[in-house]
């Protein structure tokens, strides 16, 4: 087959949850399909991470994506007269769908569309316009993106921005539904999120990393002991789920548990961490925001515990599969675990209250054959559940799938004639 594959940003490097699932699906495709990849890049993105991907994909085209306060405030514009979600209108580019035209004129004709996200679905439905017969449709939902939302909004203090965000999950929940439904084939990453929306060509297929040989962490030894203690969260801080997960445990749990360890160090890595968390840390004692950090080796060799504080998001947290990965113990919020196939008190420690969440940070922190029972079970859970060189064979029945009949195919089919 010959794919056309869509991302919203470049799937490489690894430094955040949509470029591993991305990555590895195009992997996993490339290996038997010729596939050309059609990306939104960013500043941070250099030659060599395009030359990397250029090992297994066919083509690598890629459309600068330019952000500012001036077209975000254009897309809400856009979008209330329009009714429809702000971050489509924000991710509608012309450049885009020229190159993408560009890549259908070079390389037609094309068998597959694969969008990634629901940024790209607009992309995609407009590209199986460009050829006859059209091509196939899959698409790479990851999450239900209106639940997101909508834990936003419950979570929001200013009535204002909680009707904003509540607007935007009706408005989301509504495009996700009629625009999924005109896909081949979709995928979510988690059971919880494919039946947040009904659709019959659903599949799930959980984000996947490749399995390290070797614990990066000390803790992963039950005599080990770090010091100082230290307690690592990880995420793209830009990306309000995590910036407000951050903000409450070192507002509401941090203080907590220095009374009891007040020698413990709290480590927060990101990209582009927001001011008012800069603002929180700096007011709080023995917290570091290091914003981007490329090479995170060091950082978990010296942390003792992961914490994944969130409550609103949607998907699954691939940082905890990392950190099960990496060989460091987890702590995570019920929603912060959400989607992901364990154990409470096996593979990981759940907590959701601020006095609980503190109460489990210190008993993990104090308890180095706990901490160590965790890291094995973790690592065991990843090298099972989570490996992509034995989960997204799964992909293979997707497309497979996608070159016989589907409902939507024949509505579409049926409607044009």
């Amino acid at each position: 087959m010959k794919i056309v594959f869509l991302t919203q940003v470049l799937p490489y490097p690894l430094d955040a949850g949509p470029k591993l699932r991305a990555y590895y699906v195009l992997r996993q495709l490339a290996a038997q399909h010729e596939v050309l990849l059609v990306s939104f890049s960013r500043q941070e993105d250099r030659a060599d991470h395009v030359e990397h991907l250029r090992q297994f994909c066919a083509g690598v085209y890629i459309v600068p994506m330019v952000r500012s306060a001036r077209r975000t405030l254009c897309a809400v514009v856009t979008a209330l007269a329009h009714k429809e979600p702000v971050i489509i209108a924000r991710d509608r580019v012309a450049a885009m769908r020229r190159r993408i035209e560009d890549v259908f004129a070079a390389h037609g004709p094309v068998d597959a569309v694969h969008a990634d996200q629901t940024s790209m679905v607009q992309y995609a439905l407009g590209a199986a316009d460009l050829q006859t017969p059209r091509p196939r449709l899959v698409l790479d939902a990851h999450n239900a993106l209106h639940q997101v939302f909508r834990r936003l909004a419950e979570q929001a203090g200013n009535p204002l921005r909680r009707r904003l965000l509540a607007w935007e999950a009706e408005r989301l929940a509504a495009y996700e539904t009629e625009r999924y439904a005109q896909f081949d084939e979709v995928v979510f990453v988690t059971e919880i999120d494919r039946a947040r929306l009904d659709l019959s060509h659903a599949h799930v297929i959980p984000i996947c990393v490749e399995p390290q040989v070797e614990a990066m962490c000390a803790v992963a030894a039950p005599t080990a002991q770090v010091k100082p203690r230290q307690v690592l969260f990880v995420g793209t801080l830009f990306w309000p789920p995590n910036a407000e997960g951050a903000a409450w445990f070192v507002r509401e749990v941090w203080p907590l548990v220095l009374k009891q360890c007040p020698d413990a160090r709290l480590v927060i890595a990101g990209k582009r961490p927001p001011i008012s968390l800069l603002q929180l840390a700096d007011a709080a004692q023995h917290v570091v925001v290091t914003g981007y950090v490329d090479d995170l080796t060091t950082l978990v060799a010296q942390s003792t515990l992961f914490i994944a504080p969130l409550h609103a998001g949607g998907g699954m947290r691939v940082k905890i599969v990392d950190a099960w990965n990496w060989g460091i113990p987890v702590l995570a919020t019920t929603v912060g675990a959400e989607g992901l196939d364990y154990v409470a008190g096996e593979h990981l420690l759940i907590a959701d209250a601020a006095d609980a969440f503190a109460a489990a940070t210190v008993r993990l922190l104090d308890d180095p054959a706990l901490a160590a029972r965790l890291c094995e079970a973790g690592r065991r859970l990843v090298a099972h559940a989570y490996d992509w060189r034995r989960v997204y064979a799964a992909w293979d029945g997707v497309y497979a799938g996608a070159l016989s009949f589907s409902p939507a195919r024949a509505q579409q089919e049926t409607l044009c004639n």
